[in-house]
């Protein structure tokens, strides 16, 4: 079955598999009307049609179309970090080389295949709260946790804010690739590529 967002996100969390199943296709139906209509034009009654479930299904989770994108966003997270770990799995002890290039890959992946992912990404574009809660914070203490150990790094303020700046950087980069091209214009993302490399290495080597 596929991962639901955490529990904080929703008003009430499933319990038994037919509730998960059916937040489920709640997110996907969701993911599917931000490509087609937008967040403008998104609707909680649009998304309870395409999901095939009541309205009332829908509002038992989420009060409004922004805890659903919010929640759609931490599913995102969820799921990016189980690619970004499957793939480090599969690393040969590149160190944090080999880590960067899964992170950008990875939400390059995302970027151009997953539903809904070019307006929510991890919240981005859609307000999802406090300040402390950005979602580009999000990542950097999501990949802080995730990579400090493959890195041989405490997980400390400094490796943190080195994340935040990373993440915040790459952010920035990836959104102009996409602005330039449909799929990303590559010339644009191997310049990210090498600035993050350039960033990192004066910090972690």
């Amino acid at each position: 079955m596929k991962s639901v967002p955490h529990a904080t996100s929703l008003r009430r969390a499933p319990v038994q598999r037919r509730s998960a199943e059916r937040l489920t296709r709640i997110l996907d139906a969701c993911a599917d009307l931000l490509d087609e209509v937008g967040y403008d034009d998104l609707s909680t009654r649009a998304v309870a049609q395409r999901a095939g479930v009541p309205i009332g299904s829908v509002y038992r989770f989420f009060g409004n179309k922004r805890q659903m994108a919010d929640a759609l966003a931490q599913r995102n997270l969820e799921r990016f970090t189980a690619r970004v770990t499957e793939r480090l799995a599969d690393a040969t002890g590149g160190g944090w080389r080999d880590a960067m290039d899964a992170v950008l890959d990875e939400y390059l992946a995302m970027k151009r295949t997953a539903p809904g992912f070019s307006l929510v990404d991890f919240g981005n574009q859609i307000p999802v709260g406090a300040r402390h809660a950005e979602p580009n914070h999000r990542v950097a203490d999501r990949l802080t946790d995730l990579l400090s150990g493959y890195i041989d790094r405490e997980p400390d303020e400094d490796l943190r804010r080195t994340f935040l700046i990373a993440v915040e950087t790459a952010d920035t980069l990836v959104h102009l690739a996409f602005r330039v091209a449909p799929e990303g214009d590559e010339r644009v993302i191997e310049e990210a590529r090498e600035l993050l490399r350039a960033y990192l290495a004066r910090v972690l080597d």
